[in-house]
């Protein structure tokens, strides 16, 4: 069978996108690596704070960047208590307990949560704070919490979507068993689906905190700042890779500044890579199963 020249053509342009696209990132890639490489030291974690003292918090370190990173960690761990529940609860919900009515309307929300741009939401925490400071709390302000709440808003869609599909991967068989036993809903439910989907579940959550690891325009408006040391409690202000890559891209004034930015940045790049290969690499396993089942 022959194929067609418009299909050819088609067939061409396709691989010269993919292409250009993989040529792109291997430059930007490249890039970053040939700058962000020399600044992998202690120096550009700690500055000239000794690595003990700056680790068991004994001296703030004000030239380096692990305030920024302990504040990635606070901020993603933060974020992940705070739509965990509800983001598997709802997916839960919206694969085995909802109506064809609820899930139209629930899909429809979750799809304009999902398209959501970070701004928007980084504008909506400002303005809630100030919506907040000028009714009830006057001594309410942006902080480690209001960025927590914004992002947890924004990964919700990603929690909800990945448990509910994960939750409709698993075989029939596997739901006939639960009711062969004579297993209630719930029951079923406990000990059957949920232990079937915890792959897929566990990928879900690896994305959501990858997107809230590397995230900026949801914190440039909830908290963030250049330089804060390490947050001591929920309503501090707080230091963040991502900010601190767009703020020395943006303000440096030295060439150590600057090469400090490329360090942070590489460092963002392989935390956000790593977490993305986990979740890859679990979605590998958790479809493996639904191979075989169906041969």
């Amino acid at each position: 069978m022959k194929t067609s020249p418009f299909l050819l053509l088609v067939g061409l342009f396709e691989w010269l996108c993919v292409g250009i696209l993989l040529i792109a990132i291997s430059c930007v890639v490249g890039f970053l690596l040939i700058r962000g490489l020399p600044a992998l030291n202690l120096s550009l974690l700690f500055g000239t704070t000794p690595a003990k003292a700056a680790i068991l918090g004994e001296l703030p370190v004000w030239e380096g960047i692990w305030p920024a990173c302990i504040g990635t960690l606070y901020l993603v761990l933060l974020t992940l208590a705070l739509s965990l529940f509800p983001g598997i609860g709802c997916g839960i919900f919206l694969a085995e307990y909802a109506t064809p009515r609820q899930k139209k309307w629930l899909s429809s929300i979750i799809d304009i949560l999902a398209g959501t741009p970070s701004i928007v939401m980084g504008l909506f925490g400002f303005s809630l704070i100030l919506f907040l400071r000028y009714t009830f709390f006057p001594q309410a302000n942006t902080g480690l919490l209001l960025a927590a709440i914004c992002l947890a808003l924004l990964v919700l869609p990603t929690l909800i979507l990945t448990t509910s599909e994960a939750l409709q991967a698993v075989p029939q068989g596997l739901r006939l068993t639960g009711a062969a036993l004579g297993f209630s809903r719930r029951q079923s439910l406990r000990y059957i689906l949920l232990p079937s989907a915890k792959k897929g579940i566990l990928a879900g959550i690896i994305l959501a905190l990858g997107r809230a690891a590397e995230d900026t325009a949801v914190i440039l408006l909830t908290g963030v700042v250049a330089n804060a040391g390490i947050a001591g409690g929920l309503l501090d202000k707080f230091q963040a890779l991502p900010f601190t890559v767009y703020y020395s891209a943006a303000q440096y004034q030295t060439a150590e500044e600057l090469q400090r930015g490329f360090g942070a940045a590489l460092i963002l790049l392989i935390l956000a890579s790593g977490l993305l290969l986990c979740a890859y690499l679990i979605e590998k396993k958790l479809l493996s199963p639904r191979i075989t089942t169906n041969l």
